[in-house]
């Protein structure tokens, strides 16, 4: 999703990052279904978060304020309003509206930006890289079934990157396990994400998406009877439609989580050539663009924004 607005990462710097991220696929999105005839699912309806009870209320109201006093579109919603337009919805106190927020398809942008990327010239190798390798101070390549030499490594492991072997320290990036299920989308509603009961549920392609648990559980994928009926609680309490409808189906993934809550993103001061790319955990979608565009910028030793200093792989030994 692209829910900066809503699903606000962690402090002023990382909201101003997030907005930043969801700008990218706004002005990308075009080019790419140009360039590679993928069409990213771009979907700009906008994102209500709903408030279940005055304590809510009073936190979405100062969030609101806070917003439009930074100059962004975000709007408090009576709760006749969000009756009129989300009828479907289990009575709520009101809600936070954000309209510039939205969602993507995560395997259609990965698609359209891996085509970019042919078309641009670039090499993509399959492999599974276990190792970096280095001399003198300096990375010079990576292992795998095969030696890969470079002069320059971005680190972009996801949930891994701790396992990669060779590093010139720990890197503060573990697994965090996340479950979903899907019901069938009741007919009778609109196209929307909502958030509120401590979930959300989305619509896209005929289903109603709705999640997710937050679990520290290693490299467990598997989904599992109390995470399905965590979110099930949470996604009827919301949506009171999907009560006693079947399941369709149900999946997990891992995150990478660090000990901040912030992504690291930079370079490496102890091994010339290596950067990072990682530990985004809930907002990967969200930051894949921007970051991209931030490390380029960086290997390319250009100025970039000033929220990345934030993010510094240095944060988590430097005191």
């Amino acid at each position: 999703m692209l829910a900066p607005q809503i699903d606000a990462p962690v402090g002023e710097e990382m909201f101003e990052l997030g907005i930043a991220g969801r700008e990218f696929y706004r002005d990308h999105a075009q080019e790419l279904r140009e360039s590679t005839g993928t069409d990213i699912g771009l979907w700009e309806g906008g994102i209500l978060q709903a408030a279940a009870d005055e304590a809510e209320v009073d936190l979405l109201r100062e969030r609101v304020a806070r917003q439009r006093q930074h100059g962004h579109h975000c709007e408090w919603l009576d709760p006749e309003e969000v009756r009129r337009d989300w009828p479907w919805l289990e009575a709520t106190h009101g809600g936070l509206h954000a309209p510039r927020d939205g969602s993507v398809d995560p395997v259609r942008v990965v698609e359209a930006l891996r085509a970019d990327a042919a078309r641009l010239g670039v090499e993509t190798v399959t492999d599974t890289i276990s190792s970096l390798t280095r001399s003198s101070g300096r990375v010079t390549g990576v292992q795998g079934r095969a030696w890969h030499p470079a002069d320059q490594v971005v680190l972009a492991a996801g949930a891994w990157t701790g396992r990669i072997g060779n590093l010139p320290r720990p890197v503060s990036v573990e697994p965090v396990r996340g479950q979903m299920v899907a019901y069938p989308w009741p007919g009778a509603a609109r196209s929307s994400i909502v958030f509120g009961h401590g979930g959300y549920v989305l619509h896209r392609n005929g289903e109603a998406w709705a999640g997710s648990t937050v679990e520290h559980a290693g490299f467990l994928s598997e989904v599992t009877e109390a995470g399905v009926a965590e979110i099930r609680k949470r996604a009827e309490s919301l949506f009171p439609a999907l009560a006693g409808t079947s399941i369709r189906r149900a999946w997990a993934g891992l995150r990478p989580g660090t000990p901040d809550g912030l992504p690291i993103v930079g370079r490496e001061p102890d091994l010339e050539g290596l950067w990072y790319a990682t530990g985004h955990g809930r907002n990967g979608v969200l930051l894949a663009g921007i970051t991209g565009i931030m490390i380029a910028q960086l290997l390319a030793g250009e100025a970039t924004l000033e929220e990345v200093h934030a993010l510094r792989p240095e944060r988590f030994w430097s005191w």
